[in-house]
């Protein structure tokens, strides 16, 4: 008999070897298993789960899509007529009017149906509007449910830096220069009080910094200006955005205040058609008198605006050839006239008050007229001055407890101008709010961590890991 001796005692050499088999066995089928596992949760990692295509955040594989935009004479029925019934097109409309009203449907607006199909046809599950460029109505029906909901597209700002040289006007060099045209009305609000913009030179040049919108790839408007020099007739005039007071408005390099008593120009994007002359060929009666008053030629309707705070004085018709007249009475012995108006603004009476830069008329063609003008006076005391030459002092200036502030905000502002700068040494909303940059606490833990993290130890044990 074969055997091995274990303990001092002989044992048959099959039993041993049997049960190492077993061992060996089940050491295997371990392994195996463990790798078949392994395998498989790799291959559930692995696997990607199936991508979805969405359209307004639907799933398309659940609809059929119909989409277009609306043709000259339709209405919301012809849109949704056999898609569903009229009764749910009368309350679609009826609901949505808070949100948009469907009788103002525009040509050229989007429309999206999303329906599913059953032996009766197609129905109307979800329809989607875009009334403007950022904003769409969500209309959900779900058996006798309707539900209606505004959303908006997401907006995309990108920052850029523009110059430009003036050849004809502001709005023609902005969009030779591929700047956004919206981009004149921003600048002409923050220039209003220290550049004429009717007498630009030809080589005048100009450098701003502006956040430009984009939706869906387009550009959809100008959003904050965070800067700008305008050089004309041989000076630098800076535009640097600062919060004094709770308002944001722009100053100068030496902290004086862009706003000043009065408007250059009450209206924009026009041209002077006859300036202050005591002594002028008048246009329709032919004989030489005197026109008080600057003339800017505009189309009917375009917006009048207060040159400075006031009160209305007159509103009336002027038998002498003036037409709709309004007048303002201002501080400091001024009042201001306004002639050939085509009409006034909402809420302008006698006794009203306004304020600088609001809508008080439209240009018109009343009275003795030879086109649509305005006829703008300015008078000190009763007497006619020349409304291009007013004198305007700047409103109060930076204060002393804020200039500490501004002089950082300003040197942002002018290092940007100049030159290209890294993104955190650009000027941002922390800078000129300070107060709603998030405030980090930190922890007696915090702490320890920060001490822990600076050591040569984690260091270590970083690069081991």
């Amino acid at each position: 008999m074969l055997g091995i001796k274990i303990n001092g005692r002989f044992v048959r050499w099959e039993i041993p070897t049997i049960i190492l088999s077993l061992l060996v066995i089940v050491v295997v089928c371990c392994v195996k298993c463990s790798s078949t596992g392994g395998k498989k949760n790799a291959q559930a990692t692995i696997q990607e789960e199936p991508q979805v295509e969405l359209l307004y955040g639907f799933d398309v594989s659940k609809y059929e899509i119909l989409q277009g935009s609306v043709e000259g004479g339709q209405t919301l029925s012809h849109l949704l007529d056999g898609y569903t019934s009229q009764a749910n097109i009368n309350r679609i409309y009826k609901e949505s009017k808070p949100i948009y009203n469907f009788a103002k449907m525009k040509v050229g607006d989007k429309w999206t149906i999303f329906a599913q199909s059953d032996s009766l046809g197609l129905h109307l599950n979800h329809f989607v509007y875009e009334f403007n460029r950022r904003e769409m109505l969500f209309v959900s029906i779900e058996g006798d449910s309707l539900a209606v909901h505004k959303e908006e597209k997401e907006k995309t700002i990108v920052r850029r830096k523009a110059s430009a040289s003036i050849e004809s006007s502001l709005w023609n060099s902005l969009v030779a220069d591929n700047i956004p045209g919206a981009l004149a009305i921003e600048m002409e609000d923050m220039y209003g009080w220290s550049i004429d913009f009717f007498a630009l030179h030809e080589g005048d040049t100009f450098t701003v910094i502006f956040d430009e919108e984009y939706i869906d790839g387009k550009s959809v408007g100008v959003g904050m200006v965070w800067g700008a020099v305008f050089k004309h007739g041989g000076k630098e005039y800076y535009a640097i955005p600062f919060d004094q007071g709770g308002k944001l408005s722009y100053w100068d390099e030496n902290g004086k205040s862009m706003r000043k008593q009065f408007l250059k120009a009450p209206l924009k994007f026009t041209r002077i058609s006859s300036k202050f002359n005591p002594n002028r060929l008048h246009p329709i009666y032919k004989v030489r008198r005197p026109h008080l008053g600057v003339d800017y030629a505009a189309p009917a309707g375009t917006p009048v605006y207060a040159i400075a705070d006031g009160t209305v004085t007159a509103k009336y018709w002027d038998k002498k050839g003036g037409g709709n007249v309004l007048k303002l009475k201002h501080s400091n012995g001024y009042t201001s006239s306004y002639l050939h108006l085509k009409s006034y603004a909402k809420g302008i009476n006698v006794g009203t008050r306004v304020s600088q830069g609001q809508t008080i008329c439209y240009v018109g063609n009343t009275g003795a007229s030879t086109g649509p003008h305005l006829d703008f006076r300015v008078y000190k005391n009763g007497k006619a001055i020349d409304p291009l030459k007013i004198p305007s002092n700047p409103v109060e200036p930076i204060k002393e407890a804020n200039k500490k502030q501004f002089e950082q905000v300003k040197d942002k502002v002018l290092a940007e101008l100049v030159g290209d700068v890294a993104e955190n040494e650009k000027l941002n909303n922390y800078d000129l709010y300070p107060s709603t940059r998030p405030v980090v606490v930190l922890t007696a833990a915090d702490s320890v961590r920060m001490r822990v993290e600076s050591g040569a130890l984690y260091k270590a044990l970083g690069e081991i890991k």
